[in-house]
């Protein structure tokens, strides 16, 4: 493979000691929490413990100030191992960015800190059953009444949903339907009025909590908005570069562990007499999917350079989260036909790999949004 040259020894380092905290601390218990549909509390905290939460922000803010590699290394080491349980990217790399850098100081020191020590779990909450990439639709308001505004509405397919603490909400603040101006808010999930559905039953990632939220006329101050009324759309804008970006990185990091449990299994089994892995067949498809995982890794490398120079176009991001979620579908589907009836046995991490990518083609903006971003660059 070609070297990856964009991780400085300090990036290896911590590489190293992410890949030790996945292996001990979430593989050994990741079945049970697909069983339980929850990570437990407690893997949060030992996260935040060992400096694994929201590691890009400030040090004032709690997290170490570190540059955006270190968050793609974790996405990377959590990924290699199958691990779709806790929602620490979300956490760490959707919901804390937007209280750093559109939050007063006050918002910022009252949430940040108890964040990067995984004692606060943050959600972001956008997806409404109505509305999905087309955020333009959503019903939720947060309608003012004198110095406060009551938000009411419902909220779905809620990553960290059961175990959230921080729910960042965009809400309309008029209930004219065609109403286009969108508003954020910081909503703490034990104020009242605030109450969760029943965990999803998903066809993947089922160790990490997914449910629907609901907002029975929450008293809302100006404390929990985020930035100006009616300008949401501007701060979502300016995150979701980022956020696809992360995406492609899980998906490509899937993709590679795949090949490998892939090699591995053929090596070991036969088939009239012979090694999967000595079929032309075998050799052959093996080395198409090493050719184009080499290929989406360099895209990749090349944004994540790009984002940590604050360079990320938002077309570009929208191609690496399209390009390789799609790549990671067909890489999992002929991975698993090559473990050939036990690919389908979830005890193996290629049937579980398979379950919990799909989804990536449809979060984040759908793979179709994606194409029509890029197609607006035309």
């Amino acid at each position: 493979m070609l070297t990856r040259n964009i991780f400085s020894p300090d990036h290896e380092a911590f590489r190293d000691s992410a890949r030790k905290f996945f292996e001990q601390e979430v593989a050994p218990f990741h079945s049970d929490w697909e069983d339980a549909g929850v990570a437990p509390r407690e893997v949060w905290l030992k996260a935040g413990k060992e400096g694994f939460l929201c590691t890009t922000l400030p040090e004032s803010c709690g997290g170490s100030g570190a540059d955006r590699l270190f968050a793609a290394i974790l996405i990377e080491e959590q990924a290699r191992l199958g691990l779709s349980g806790p929602g620490f990217s979300t956490h760490s790399d959707i919901v804390a960015p937007y209280i750093v850098n559109y939050g007063t100081p006050e918002q910022q020191q009252a949430w940040l800190p108890a964040m990067a020590r995984g004692e606060l779990i943050g959600a972001i909450v956008m997806t409404e059953p109505s509305a999905g990439s087309d955020l333009r639709a959503i019903r939720t308001t947060a309608i003012r009444q004198g110095d406060e505004w009551i938000l009411n509405g419902q909220k779905t397919f809620i990553t960290n949903g059961q175990c959230a603490d921080i729910l960042v909400v965009a809400a309309k603040s008029s209930k004219d339907p065609d109403g286009k101006d969108l508003t954020l808010w910081v909503v703490e999930a034990s104020m009242p009025g605030v109450t969760r559905g029943q965990n999803f039953k998903k066809i993947g990632m089922k160790a990490q909590d997914t449910c629907e939220l609901y907002f029975d006329n929450v008293v809302l101050t100006q404390r929990n908005m985020l930035g100006q009324e009616n300008k949401g759309f501007g701060l979502l804008s300016k995150e979701l570069a980022w956020e696809r970006l992360q995406i492609a990185v899980g998906a490509v990091a899937t993709s590679s562990a795949a090949l490998q449990w892939t090699v591995d299994y053929t090596r070991q089994r036969k088939a009239f007499g012979t090694l999967i892995a000595d079929y032309q067949n075998t050799r052959f498809r093996l080395a198409e999917i090493k050719t184009e995982i080499e290929i989406a890794q360099t895209f990749v490398d090349r944004c994540l350079s790009e984002v940590c120079n604050g360079e990320l176009d938002k077309a570009v991001a929208a191609m690496a989260k399209y390009w390789c979620t799609e790549l990671m579908g067909r890489v999992l589907d002929q991975c698993l036909q090559l473990h050939g009836g036990y690919g389908y046995m979830w005890e193996y991490p290629i049937a579980r790999a398979f379950a919990d990518a799909r989804v990536h083609r449809i979060y984040g903006g759908s793979n179709e949004i994606m194409r029509e971003l890029i197609a607006r660059t035309l």
